[in-house]
């Protein structure tokens, strides 16, 4: 891929970081979510999923990739180990959605503890099938939102200089097939090692 979204790079900014939960606590309110509790994905979706936890007074826990590999070997860090989420509604937190599917996981993981999970909310997403795909496979199927995506960033991109015409033209090309943009560029797909992560 020619383009590396950096949402970490966010952190160090309070005024940004406010106005991430901020778009986030609209999303949940517009989209009438009502969680009961926020879970940001390891790692990148904890910090705003507890800052947005913080603006809506919520209760928040996040969700490993794969569980502790000692001590209670928790999933879920937030939670009692001899607990669950009891029913309640929960909003999953990621910072970016590309395919899809480690978020699809984490709200597997959300179901697995007994809560529900009907929403993934992140700050970015590339707009890809593969991940509207992964939500909708998901039993029941998961909607998702994001605060900006790739067309509206390539829009502003283009409209404010910051990149020039090949560089816009080039993340276009890889827009229209991002899968087979990297052998067409010398970048060929990697061979997927054991089991699905």
């Amino acid at each position: 891929m020619p383009v590396y979204n950096d949402n970490r790079m966010f952190l160090f900014h309070p005024g940004t970081r406010r106005s991430i939960a901020r778009g986030l606590a609209e999303i949940v309110a517009d989209r009438g979510i009502a969680p009961e509790v926020v879970a940001g994905t390891a790692t990148a979706g904890i910090p705003h999923g507890a800052l947005l936890a913080d603006l809506v007074s919520l209760p928040f826990i996040y969700i490993r990739d794969k569980p502790k590999a000692h001590g209670l070997r928790n999933r879920i860090e937030g939670l009692d180990a001899d607990s669950d989420l009891e029913g309640r509604r929960v909003v999953v937190i990621e910072d970016l959605i590309s395919t899809g599917g480690s978020s699809a996981r984490a709200v597997e993981a959300v179901r697995e503890a007994n809560g529900l999970c009907g929403w993934c909310l992140s700050i970015f997403s590339y707009g890809l099938e593969k991940a509207e795909e992964e939500f909708a496979a998901l039993d029941p199927p998961c909607r998702f939102e994001s605060l900006l995506t790739f067309p509206v960033l390539l829009d502003v991109a283009r409209e404010g200089g910051f990149l020039s015409r090949e560089q816009i033209s080039l993340l276009e090309e890889w827009r229209e097939d991002p899968f087979g943009w990297g052998d067409r560029h010398g970048f060929p797909q990697a061979e997927r090692q054991g089991p699905r992560s």
